[in-house]
């Protein structure tokens, strides 16, 4: 009976080692940093690559990154009784044109979806709601704000009895619009939808996965879990 074969390495056709690409994808992703930053800020620790470098390992790496600590998360929650999502969209400013980031915050302040679209009508909100419950399962209750394409599309899914509508009750998502928002800057904004909609889905990952809220926690229990959390991260695709 022939052996199975290994899955082949995702680093196989380059020469850098895997450890300085996922810290070159961690830099541009994680901190609000242009690409030209990252290149300065690496030729310090003597690693000499160019920002077009940055630029496509970040877009060769990245949803591969994020998808593994996306599978991580999904594997953990579903099935979790008390899941609650807070469900927004935001403005997003593509060439000139104002198009809709419609993003699912969970009640830890995880981003679960991203998804971006031109209208923000019943069927986007539909088409986002979708994206998000197939992924994530569903939860116990969802939060929105009250725009009125939220309900029509819960009551087209069968869960209009789940939506809460509030005044206050949707600050969890609002505050988690702020990371991307400086980001969005330091980016000097989007050219395409497809690539706000790539950097959005991987930015949200990896956001989640370094965010240990340390103004909860004591100073011991944060680094601990900021170390767990780089140790997962350099194990990725590996």
């Amino acid at each position: 009976m022939p052996r199975p074969r290994k899955p082949a390495s995702p680093f196989r056709y380059f020469n850098s080692s895997p450890e300085v690409i996922r810290l070159v994808v961690l830099m541009y992703v994680r901190f609000p940093l242009s690409l030209r930053n990252v290149e300065d800020l690496l030729f310090e620790r003597g690693i000499d690559i160019c920002h077009e470098t940055v630029r496509l390992w970040w877009n060769r790496f990245g949803p591969l990154f994020a998808g593994e600590v996306r599978r991580q998360r999904v594997s953990r929650m579903r099935g979790f009784r008390h899941w609650r999502w807070h469900l927004d969209e935001m403005y997003v400013k593509l060439n000139g044109e104002m198009v809709y980031l419609w993003r699912a915050v969970d009640h830890e302040g995880e981003i679960l979806e991203s998804y971006v679209t031109r209208t923000r009508d019943k069927k986007a909100a539909l088409s986002f709601m979708k994206k998000a419950l197939k992924r994530h399962g569903s939860p116990e209750a969802i939060i929105t704000d009250g725009l009125r394409s939220y309900g029509a599309a819960l009551t087209e899914l069968g869960n209009r009895e789940k939506q809460e509508v509030g005044r206050w009750a949707n600050n969890r998502v609002e505050n988690s619009h702020l990371p991307f928002r400086r980001r969005e800057r330091a980016m000097l904004r989007f050219r395409q939808m497809r690539t706000l909609q790539k950097f959005a889905s991987v930015h949200a990952n990896v956001h989640n996965h370094f965010n240990h809220e340390r103004h909860l926690v004591d100073r011991q229990t944060y680094k601990q879990r900021r170390s767990a959390a780089l140790a997962q991260w350099q194990a990725l695709a590996s």
